[in-house]
């Protein structure tokens, strides 16, 4: 008996021990099973799509089926799986504002924010490896957000978002502070103002409010563009009111605006400043958001005195949002001095492999100045049904070259910082609005303007530096399918910039033009601008401001005015004798400029070896290069 109910144990123990082998193997073999379908999957993918030989072969013609990609792991959705309260905290979150009138339920606030606070932390952050393919294209419709804004969009044809939107607005909603960096035409813009209308929704903002949400720009023009997108998205919101403020315009119509109350306000730092320290009746202690747009430019164009003012007569407790297109030293400070907490950082483009949009061609020309116009008229005329920006370095080239366009009968448009500011808002969007045109510009159209469907971005005068260069192209190929084309031109002294280029991962190659279709007009050019008074005055003054923009760049080693001949420098403008400059000239940007004490200060027995009235002959050391101009 014992030895039957032994042998009984142990045919059943084996029973047990082979169904647990089988189900551990059936639990083994599982997902080797799937990862070799979806290896095949892959595999029959590939051979539909084409080989690079085949794109190379046939460069006009790309395939509508992009090749499948592998699906990355989406952060958020294993923080959702983590944290099934998320989206009843979303909620209550949303309502917070909406009860703050009531004490009771101010107390219930506070317990949410708590618990708010414990979710935010458990966000994850978004990185380049985890942007890629899986949050571009998100639809606006998948973000919780007024039906308005979201009829708004519509009408404005976007139904998807960008890398940028899709990683900063669902954060910034929630309230957190966001520092963010991505591609010039990556969709900044309504990176920011989607959560600031949604801000002012939800706190039942009314005129008399006054101002909830700041935004500072660099430029007049991109001050009218962010106005021009908030008209839009505000189209269902009537009761939101919204002003601009700038420099340029008069100033009594923007203090009634601002008396009247405007919940948004838009305007470059050196207007708002003396709005927020000299306009009665305006306030902005019920300020609720802080946006910095093209923070990099604002530092570097010298506004940091301007922003830390403003800065400081904000209330503290408010949210803040920094965007730019580069990330610095000087940008990091800033969100040091005007974040309150730790923010929530973007970096969209930081490990990819260009620093410029996948849709755009780009190339360079190396041209001496014998034939610099002469190519980029013959460009110009045979591409005038195209979309063209010709980038120069100084105003008075911008002038020059415009009158010299259009009195030869190639049609071109004009915009510069010495116009009035009636006279640049007026070409702006007669540019923006045209199906085809040239616009002849400096810099000042070269950051966050977002003009449609630009064909070639021409830099006839290079760029200070590399960022400048991937701002000026940023013109075009923007959005998520944009393309676009770019020409640089160089002289033969100026190739060391492209090092620089592929310091900063841009990609350029070579372009040469058949000296003999490059249209031959040196001759009738300087008997032109030899009998027309006004055309020789312009010629001069462009020449002054080129050359006084030359000598002020940072790259010396690329830079370097002293390499130029002079008199091909003149002949390039039309002139057959170069005039007299001095080329002794202070840097233009304002970036560049740096406080050196004066070469006469100080007392007049400290004034040994310096020129001053008292010392009218100086005393001159060995290492003293200093030269009178004759």
């Amino acid at each position: 008996m014992e030895q039957n109910k032994t042998s009984q144990a142990a045919a059943t123990a084996t029973t047990t021990n082979k169904r647990k082998r089988q189900r551990s193997k059936k639990k083994s073999t599982a997902p080797n099973a799937t990862a070799s379908a979806s290896t095949h999957a892959l595999d029959a993918s590939d051979a539909s799509v084409p080989t690079p030989d085949v794109v190379t072969s046939s460069p006009g013609v790309t395939d509508p089926t992009p090749a499948p990609e592998t699906t990355k792991p989406n952060p958020a959705e294993d923080t959702q799986k983590r944290n099934p309260k998320k989206r009843k905290i979303d909620d209550n979150n949303r309502n917070e504002k909406e009860l703050n009138n009531n004490q009771d339920q101010d107390q219930q606030e506070e317990t949410q924010e708590g618990t708010e606070v414990t979710v935010l932390e458990e966000l994850p952050l978004v990185t380049n490896e985890k942007l890629g393919e899986v949050q571009q294209g998100i639809p606006f419709t998948s973000l919780e957000i007024n039906e308005g804004t979201q009829k708004a969009l519509a009408d404005m044809g976007l139904t998807s978002m960008t890398q940028i939107q899709s990683a900063a607005i669902p954060h910034a909603l929630l309230g957190r502070d966001i520092l963010a960096s991505a591609k010039t035409g990556s969709g900044k813009t309504l990176a920011f103002l989607i959560p600031a209308v949604e801000l002012l929704l939800k706190a039942h903002y009314k005129a008399r409010n006054g101002t909830g949400v700041l935004v500072i720009v660099p430029t007049r023009e991109l001050a009218l563009q962010i106005y021009g997108v908030t008209s839009e998205l505000l189209k269902y919101h009537e009761q939101k009111t919204f002003a601009l403020v700038t420099g340029g315009v008069n100033k009594a119509a923007e203090e009634e605006k601002l008396r009247k109350g405007a919940n948004i306000l838009i305007g470059t730092p050196g207007r708002l400043l003396d709005h927020i320290q000299h306009t009665e009746g305006f306030s902005v202690k019920n300020l609720k958001l802080l946006v910095i747009d093209e923070t990099d430019r604002l530092l570097e164009e010298g506004f940091e005195e301007e922003i830390s003012s403003i800065i400081r007569s904000l209330p503290k407790e408010r949210q803040t949002m920094l965007f730019s297109a580069t990330q610095t030293r000087s940008v990091r400070d800033l969100s040091k001095l005007s974040l309150n907490t730790k923010p929530y950082e973007v970096h969209v483009h930081s490990n990819l492999d260009v620093a410029t949009n996948t849709g755009l061609e780009q190339g360079y020309v190396v041209c001496d100045f014998e034939k610099r116009f002469q190519l980029l008229f013959t460009f110009l005329k045979k591409n005038s049904k195209k979309k063209i920006i010709v980038f120069f370095s100084s105003c008075a080239s911008v002038k020059y070259h415009s009158e010299l366009l259009n009195y030869i009968d190639v049609s071109v448009l004009s915009l510069h910082g010495k116009q009035k500011q009636k006279k640049r808002a007026a070409t702006f969007f007669e540019f923006k609005n045209a199906t085809f045109g040239t616009l002849i510009c400096t810099d000042v159209a070269a950051r966050g303007l977002d003009i449609p469907a630009v064909d070639w971005i021409i830099q006839y005068d290079p760029p200070d530096d590399p960022k400048e260069y991937i701002h000026r192209v940023g013109r075009t190929a923007r959005g998520i399918n944009g393309v676009g084309k770019a020409l640089l031109f160089l002289l033969p002294c100026e190739l060391q910039f492209l090092k620089y280029l592929k310091q900063m991962k841009v990609p350029l190659e070579e372009y040469e033009f058949p000296t003999s279709k490059i249209a031959n007009i040196q001759s009738q050019l300087e008997k032109l601008v030899s009998t027309i008074f006004y055309l020789n005055q312009s010629a001069r003054d462009a020449y002054n401001g080129y050359l006084r923009a030359y000598a002020s760049h940072s790259l010396k080693d690329v830079y370097n005015v002293n390499n130029l001949d002079l008199q091909k420098v003149a002949r390039s403008l039309g002139m057959d004798v170069a005039p007299r400059i001095d080329l002794k000239v202070t840097p233009t940007s304002r970036s560049t400029v740096r406080y050196t004490k004066p070469i006469n200060s100080g007392p007049p027995h400290l004034r040994k070896g310096r020129f001053s009235a008292d010392n009218p002959y100086g005393e001159r050391d060995a290492n003293d290069k200093r030269q009178f101009i004759h």
